[in-house]
């Protein structure tokens, strides 16, 4: 599932491609992808002009010039393609928003949605989330606070969307990886000087993948090298078995509250 760092990359190179543009036809395909009446969906987005995409955790908030808001999450399996018509992938489409001769194509909308909202709903549905790590007002005292006298696990935790928006099962992994802490480690038996490690941890993960444009599979248009950099650059999800890049231990595979983690057997403490 797209997390913080792939759907940021995401929010910049479409605010490139599409802020300020026309959106002049839409194509819905499966009407479980939307929340409304397709019909009403379409008169709604048609012909109106993409004033800026936003984020907000895991979200994207395309903001359109008569104050309606199309709120995407992609969810398992979700992705986007920027294109024409000849060069759009050889697969199944849900919604199509289209610019012109370019398309908005959204792809594997099965778990995920593009939903119509006004400002005031929109901003209800994101209500309950936490957060943002990389906001510079999400300062280390402020997630010191948050933690508390907390009692869960911290992969549990950093799961959580209303503890902290857009961590997400492998940024988790690797948060606390580079911290050097187990993710079944809970959280009152975690010490201040960790704790703070993990903040930093945090923050240096997050902004790497970023960096790197994250590990979606697919390039967001042609001639995208940038999404999907981080793809092969995962120290510890989804390498079970190999060895640690930091002290050659075991990576290890288990499951928490029914999420598959990983880490090193050797030198996450």
């Amino acid at each position: 599932m797209p997390e913080l760092p792939e759907m940021e990359n995401y929010r910049r190179l479409l605010n490139q491609k599409i802020a300020g543009q026309m959106i002049t036809e839409v194509e819905i395909n499966r009407d479980k992808s939307v929340n409304v009446d397709p019909n009403h969906f379409i008169r709604a987005v048609a012909n109106q002009r993409v004033v800026t995409v936003d984020r907000r955790g895991k979200h994207l908030l395309f903001r359109l010039d008569n104050k309606q808001v199309l709120l995407l999450h992609l969810m398992l399996g979700g992705w986007m393609y920027f294109g024409t018509e000849e060069d759009k992938p050889e697969r199944t489409i849900q919604v199509r928003l289209s610019f012109g001769q370019y398309h908005l194509y959204f792809i594997g909308l099965r778990l995920g949605y593009l939903h119509l909202h006004n400002e005031q709903t929109v901003q209800k549905e994101l209500a309950d989330l936490g957060p943002e790590p990389l906001e510079p007002s999400f300062t280390v005292q402020e997630f010191l606070n948050l933690l508390g006298e907390r009692r869960s696990k911290i992969k549990t935790k950093l799961l959580d969307q209303e503890f902290i928006a857009g961590i997400g099962n492998c940024y988790s992994d690797e948060i606390c990886y580079h911290a050097g802490i187990k993710t079944k480690r809970s959280i009152e038996d975690i010490g201040e000087p960790e704790r703070i490690q993990l903040y930093h941890s945090m923050r240096h993960v997050l902004l790497n993948a970023l960096k790197l444009g994250g590990y979606m599979e697919n390039p967001l248009f042609q001639g995208d090298n940038l999404t999907g950099g981080y793809t092969n650059r995962c120290l510890v999800y989804d390498r079970e078995g190999d060895k640690c890049n930091r002290c050659g231990g075991t990576i290890i595979k288990e499951m928490i509250s029914s999420r598959k983690t990983f880490f090193c057997s050797n030198c996450q403490k």
